[in-house]
This record gives C-alpha cells, structure tokens and sequence, in this order.
C-alpha cells in the first residue's frame, strides 16, 4: 500500500498524528484497517505483530498524544497518555560498549503505540513549544518546528499556507470592490 497522505517524515509521534488528514473534505485515517497499519509500521521502521489488538493500541496511542497535544494542562489528557506510557519502561544498562538501556513492553501489540508515546515525552522534554497543529482552520496535521526563528505556522506553505495567502487575498479584493 502506498502512503499517500501529506506530511509524512515527521518525529514518530507526531507523525502517528498525522495517519489521519482531511482529504477533499472528508477525513481519512491511514489505521482504520490492517493493511494502513501494516503501511505505517513498515515506514516507521517498527515490526512487531500486525493483529487487531495492536491497531486498536496504536489507535488509542494516537488518542492519548492528540488529547494531549491539543490541551496539556487537562488532567484526563494527561491521564490518558499517562496509561499508554504504562504500558512498557526502559532501564539503563551497561554493556561492554559501554552505558545504554533496554526498553520492555508487556504486551507486544502495544509496543508500536508505547514508542510513540516515549517519543513524545522526548519531544516535550526537548523544547515542547515547537510542537504545533497547522493554522490553517481546516487542516488536522501536526509538525514539529525546526526554523531557526520557530516561526513556521503552516504543515505545508505549498499547501495550507497558499490556501490561507489565497483567502486573505479574495477577502482583500471582495472588500475592495464591495
């Protein structure tokens, strides 16, 4: 199956966000079957079983981040990505090539969705102001800012950004000559 959706290539959190994308107006969702999920896994580089409990796991991953993302001062949200965090821990370890650490999740259909919630935790712990939703009204995409001045606003300035240039501009020229 090919990936076809926009913005891909995101940390893995956020790109698990963006499995679902406004498509012509109508929502899509890259995990609403197995073979979605099966894409997503692979280009995420994850293995692991490809069952219907661990698409249902990803799936509440995804909730728990998004819920989180959108309001981070909520309690439920917080509880919510706090449960998927449960779900596995890392420890450190020492080897011969020197310091390191072993992650272990008790379910493995749950180990896709935990990775994504340690890499959001991550992300926060790095700088969490850089973690943005589109501005464009009508876009669900999330992207993680890398500009130099943490000025980006848009998932794509071919895209959502042209569209909101373009708007402002049919509003400016409606004004005009109204």
């Amino acid at each position: 199956m090919a990936l076809d959706r926009p913005l891909v290539g995101e940390p893995m959190s956020l790109d698990l966000l963006n499995t679902t994308w406004i498509d012509r107006g109508s929502v899509r969702d890259l995990l609403e079957d197995l073979e979605g999920t099966q894409a997503w896994l692979g280009e995420a580089g994850l293995d692991g079983p490809l069952t219907e409990p661990s698409r249902l796991a990803l799936t509440a991953a995804r909730e728990a981040i998004r819920g989180h993302v959108d309001t981070p001062d909520h309690a439920d949200a917080c509880a919510a990505l706090n449960e998927v965090l449960s779900w596995g821990h890392t420890r450190p370890v020492v080897g011969r090539d020197g310091p390191g650490s072993v992650s272990t999740v008790g379910d493995p259909n749950r180990r896709a969705g935990w990775l994504a919630a340690v890499n959001y935790v991550e992300l926060l712990t790095g700088d969490p102001s850089r973690i943005r939703r589109c501005a464009h009204p009508e876009c669900v995409l999330y992207f993680y800012d890398t500009s130099p001045k943490r000025s980006r606003r848009w998932c794509s300035m071919a895209g959502c950004g042209n569209r909101a240039k373009a708007a402002r501009h049919y509003a400016r020229s409606r004004q005009a000559g109204g």
